[in-house]
């Protein structure tokens, strides 16, 4: 009975993973025909006891090209200014060259995400 139970498992995985793979195929197919002007929003989703996706930051200094040390800043009611928590970290400006220096300046405040092994955020200087 056990062994049926984990080959029913394995199963519903290799599902789910094949629908994961449907979905996505699908999903690109229609960004090709209507590319990115069809979806000009961005949103984050995120779940009870989940990992923030996104954190708000404020640009602190040029570190090279267009990597810049930010902060992650809490947002307080309207009219407060932005806090600034935690350390110093780096993060990669998606909006300008990756081969010349960017020319984002200090205190500029973006939405950062982490993609793989790099803090990434996009803000026109």
């Amino acid at each position: 009975m056990h062994e049926l139970e984990n080959h029913s498992q394995k199963e519903q995985a290799v599902m789910n993973n094949g629908m994961n793979i449907i979905d996505n195929q699908q999903f690109l197919e229609r960004l090709a025909r209507k590319g990115t002007e069809a979806s000009p929003e961005t949103s984050v989703v995120t779940s009870p006891g989940a990992r923030t996706a996104a954190w708000a930051i404020k640009v602190k200094s040029l570190s090279s090209y267009n990597i810049y040390n930010v902060r992650a800043v809490e947002i307080g009611s309207p009219g407060s200014l932005p806090v600034e928590i935690g350390g110093q970290m780096q993060a990669v400006n998606l909006a300008e060259s990756f081969t010349e220096t960017g020319q984002l300046p200090a205190g500029t405040f973006a939405v950062m995400s982490r993609v793989g092994s790099k803090n990434v955020f996009y803000a026109k200087p």
